[in-house]
């Protein structure tokens, strides 16, 4: 497996990552911890050493699962987690946003023991608090990497002035936000800024949450605890229009020798050196297959293509719903 650098930071990591979510959370019933402690450790053992987590993941399982599964690799590895929500302790369920400096610190040390660790490598504000000013924000991570707590700052899904106002308290390693090739507003003001900056990109739900594997059609059923479910875009409707981008991806990867996933996770890699997409699975055969685009080289004339197929297809459906959309600042 090929290593990238995330921007001027020094943080090496392998060219794709293992997003872990889907395992506990999101993507309906969490799956058995002694099934998904395999695919993890497998991950490893083909060369993946960057992976991605959050305490509002589950709540609190993920980390868990990440966190036992990684033990035995814990210096060969980079782990990733998040902070910025309130979850309620009754229901155990997001309550809002929450980044005032003395809940990032709650959050880092609950962090640190779920896993296993004695510094979390990569601490994300998983979402801009409009309630606290980004600056208060970057300086309570400050202090944590003063401490030895924290090695790197990272943000997700911010825009670029609080990008900017961030990186200038403490230098940002990292933005997360989604990108793919059904989803490349970062392009316009996003990924120009980063270059500028130094900062690395991790595109998450680089396959378009699952839908630009061809896998998914106005058909899919999906589980009633599958957040899919309540998006624009995963409509019948939406789903039957965007077939179209799918379709463009899936003959691109004939002809390449690849699978559909294999070609949008290489364009990904394709756009610059410092972008680090972290798909994610929950199946041996899938990450195997993901780990794949990191050998599939797209020429110069591809991209071309690609792009200008691309740019003629409408994709129907927002990303979110509207009060989602709102805790997203890009």
């Amino acid at each position: 497996m090929q290593k990238r650098k995330l921007g001027k930071s020094g943080l090496e990591v392998s060219a794709i990552g293992l997003g872990c979510m889907g395992m506990s959370f999101g993507y309906g019933p969490a799956r058995d911890k002694n099934e998904m402690i395999p695919v993890i450790r497998a991950a490893v053992e083909r060369g993946v050493t960057f992976f991605d987590t959050a305490e509002v993941y589950g709540p609190f399982i993920n980390e868990e699962l990440v966190g036992e599964a990684l033990a035995p690799f814990r210096r060969e590895v980079v782990i990733a987690t998040k902070f910025g929500f309130k979850i309620d302790p009754g229901s155990g369920k997001q309550a809002g946003l929450d980044s005032r400096p003395e809940h990032i610190r709650e959050v880092a040390e609950a962090s640190l023991r779920r896993l296993r660790t004695e510094t979390i490598d990569l601490f994300y504000q998983h979402r801009v608090d409009p309630a606290v000013p980004i600056e208060d924000v970057a300086g309570a991570v400050k202090d944590l990497i003063r401490e030895g707590k924290v090695k790197h700052f990272g943000l997700s899904e911010a825009g670029v002035k609080t990008i900017r106002r961030a990186h200038a308290v403490q230098p940002v390693t990292a933005l997360q936000s989604e990108y793919s090739l059904w989803m490349r507003t970062p392009e316009k003001e996003v990924i120009p800024t980063l270059q500028e900056l130094g900062i690395g990109f991790v595109p998450f739900s680089p396959l378009g949450k699952g839908f630009l594997t061809g896998k998914m059609d106005e058909q899919t059923k999906l589980d009633d605890s599958d957040f899919r479910k309540i998006l624009p875009r995963f409509t019948p409707e939406a789903m039957k229009a965007n077939r179209a981008l799918v379709d463009l991806v899936a003959a691109m990867a004939r002809r390449k020798n690849a699978t559909p996933a294999q070609l949008a996770l290489a364009w990904l890699l394709a756009q610059k050196p410092w972008i680090v997409p972290i798909p994610g699975t929950t199946k041996l055969n899938r990450l195997e297959e993901n780990l794949g685009a990191a050998s599939l080289e797209l020429t110069a004339d591809d991209l071309r293509e690609i792009d200008s197929a691309a740019a003629k297809i409408q994709i129907q459906g927002a990303r979110y719903p509207e009060h989602i959309e709102k805790m997203t600042g890009i």
